[in-house]
């Protein structure tokens, strides 16, 4: 893609920004997809969207002042709505809450830092973060000395899931460069909402009135910014 898009070779500090994006990004989604795989996923992703979010939104209201009344409320209920639907799986383990957090610093790292690619820059700066991020779990693999082979069943899952990682991540960098990085942070930390509610479908988990109500003021949310 890097390629096919003509985009030039990244400077230093870009390569920079890339690598912190790769060591953080691989520790926030380890965090993530392991607490999703263990724990209660209602728990695990709603926490780790709201500190996701936190970050970069502060780091937007700095760098590009404070946004309309509008996307401003929209902002404020789409934190409320993902807090509100961490309610919906129950009661949480330090283990779930302690995943989540560090799931959520990864990744609210991970969006400061690929934030911060030159204009048009997306997909080649992001080669070098995902390389990073290869460095990174095959050295966890090695020092845990665990298996590198994967069940064929498994297989279509994995290329699927890294297809719309990747995706998401080219998506959000072209939203970061398009608008502002507080309103693009809060539009993709809404993601919990997604997750909880395929988690009701599909796993059966409990589902709970905040869930509702935080699933309707996220749909309000992102009418609100939009319009802002």
């Amino acid at each position: 893609m890097a390629l096919a898009r003509a985009e030039a070779s990244p400077p230093a500090w870009e390569i920079g920004w890339a690598l912190v994006a790769g060591v953080f990004g691989g520790i926030g989604i380890m965090a993530l997809y392991h607490g999703l795989a263990i724990g209660r996923m209602g728990v695990v992703a709603p926490i780790s969207g709201v500190l996701a979010a936190a970050l970069p939104v502060a780091l937007g209201i700095i760098l590009q002042g404070v946004p309309g009344s509008a996307r401003l409320a929209g902002m404020a209920l789409a934190l409320i709505a993902v807090v509100l639907v961490s309610q919906a799986g129950g009661g949480a383990s330090r283990r779930d809450v302690g995943l989540g957090l560090l799931a959520g610093f990864g990744i609210a790292v991970f969006n400061v830092a690929v934030s911060r690619f030159s204009a048009g820059q997306v997909f080649a700066p992001l080669t070098i973060t995902r390389a990073s991020e290869g460095v990174l779990f095959g050295l966890i693999v090695l020092l845990g000395r665990r298996s590198w082979r994967l069940s064929r069943p498994i297989l279509p899952l994995v290329v699927l899931v890294g297809a719309l990682d990747m995706g998401g991540n080219a998506l959000y960098i072209l939203a970061t460069q398009a608008g502002r990085l507080d309103v693009a942070t809060i539009l993709s930390s809404l993601y919990p909402v997604t997750t909880v509610i395929l988690a009701t479908l599909i796993l059966r988990e409990r589902i709970g009135g905040s869930h509702l109500l935080g699933v309707v003021l996220a749909i309000v949310a992102i009418v609100l910014i939009g319009a802002g």
